[in-house]
């Protein structure tokens, strides 16, 4: 009886430890793979020149300073952030010596915000502008695995060690196949610099911004870090029309597209009752442009009844200039009456009222960006797009009638006193 029970318990925990062992890797194979954290090396000028002070009344190094503390206090966990400096070193002529002065200041990996302050804080401006070894080196520290890479390269001049040709370094990085998207930053750019940082930009698929506000380079610098965390927010290339009945339908995401002087562009977006539409565009001056400028986008119905718009303008400080929207759509009861509530198309219309210099081609277009995003609509009518505002005139008619009444009643109090006076 007793050897029974011995062998009964022997056998129950042999078949324990034996589900102990396999399940946990059962587990292990059907569980999915982690993903690898997004990368991002921010590379920066440290060059002479840096010592301007053209921004904000104060050097452009100042500047940069005090956006990068900025971007470093902002910068979402998952990422992994490094960053590398070029012309911080060597202060002399010899030029051999000056062109290899590139070097990683903080390596990319989890971030330790304190470190990379102190570090960034001992910068001085130096020595040369070496753009196309920093971008050999800030793709060495990246490396080659799968996970989202970008270098974000921040710069107030063009290169000064040809002929290594930035430009042709940003093509063969591109050429590796290793989805490295090498984005671009002019600090008070002039005409060559602007060229050339937008030919290394649009090598790798990547954006270019001149900069004349501390507060402008902060603020991209920001958007370009959270966009090498965002996975979703992938550019998709289309072609808007000239009339919203053959206009590209769209879904939730980032487009590109280009558009000259003046012109208008539509795109088509369908929206269900109780969801939000909300969209944006930025229009990148690319070339040299006239003073005063501005980017309008409106939502419009199908039938040509404006809903909502947005609209910001320029004067020549800044290279992009950016505009959005949003129109949530009410829930509604079954239109059609088979159960599923109908959807809306919205048409929206991309404009622009940048012109240029006679010399300067206006084709191709200028690059645009377009997001749109579809969420659920708000729970009740508390901003003011819900509210009516752009929906058609109905508001505007209830403030003319309050206006109307207000000024009946103020009238005939004026009256009644001025008759009270003349009585006494």
């Amino acid at each position: 009886m007793i050897t029974t029970k011995r062998l009964t318990t022997g056998a129950c925990a042999l078949l324990v430890a034996l589900s102990a062992a396999l399940l946990p890797t059962s587990a292990s194979a059907d569980a999915p793979e982690a993903k690898e954290s997004p990368k991002v090396e921010l590379v920066l000028d440290v060059s002479g020149s840096m010592r301007a002070k053209d921004i904000d009344g104060k050097s452009r190094m100042s500047a940069a300073k005090q956006a990068f503390n900025e971007v470093l206090d902002a910068v979402p966990e998952e990422v992994r952030l490094g960053i590398r400096t070029l012309g911080a070193d060597y202060p002399g002529n010899d030029r051999k010596r000056g062109c290899k002065d590139t070097r990683q200041l903080y390596p990319v990996g989890p971030l330790d915000r304190t470190e990379a302050k102190t570090a960034v804080a001992t910068l001085a401006p130096t020595g040369w502008t070496p753009i196309g070894p920093a971008l050999l080196g800030a793709a060495d520290d990246l490396g080659e695995d799968g996970a989202t890479k970008r270098i974000v390269l921040i710069t107030d001049g063009e290169d000064t060690c040809a002929p290594l040709d930035p430009c042709q370094v940003a093509r063969e990085i591109a050429a590796k196949g290793i989805h490295l998207v090498i984005d671009t930053l002019g600090l008070v750019p002039d005409a060559k610099t602007r060229q050339q940082l937008t030919c290394i930009a649009e090598a790798t698929g990547g954006t270019y911004t001149s900069v004349h506000r501390t507060e402008d380079l902060s603020r991209r610098v920001r958007q370009l870090v959270d966009r090498a965390a965002d996975p979703v927010v992938t550019p998709v290339a289309t072609e808007g029309a000239g009339r919203c009945a053959d206009a590209p339908q769209l879904k939730p995401g980032l487009y590109t597209d280009r558009e000259t002087f003046g012109e208008h562009r539509w795109y088509k977006v369908d929206l269900l009752p109780g969801q939000e539409l909300r969209a944006s565009v930025s229009v990148s001056a690319d070339r040299a442009v006239n003073n005063d400028y501005g980017v309008l986008l409106r939502a419009v119905t199908r039938h040509g009844r404006e809903i909502v718009r947005g609209s910001e303008a320029g004067d020549g400080r800044t290279d992009v200039v950016s505009t959005g929207l949003r129109y949530p759509k009410a829930e509604v009861e079954d239109e059609d009456g088979d159960g599923k509530p109908a959807a809306e198309t919205v048409c929206l219309q991309v404009s622009n009222s940048f012109s240029a210099p006679p010399a300067v081609k206006t084709t191709p277009g200028m690059p645009i960006e377009l997001t749109v995003d579809i969420v659920d609509g708000p729970a009740s009518a508390s901003d003011v797009a819900s509210f009516g505002l752009g929906r058609g005139w109905w508001l505007l008619g209830t403030l003319v009638l309050a206006g109307f009444l207000a000024g009946l009643i103020w009238g005939w109090l004026s009256r009644w006193r001025f008759a009270v006076w003349r009585t006494h």
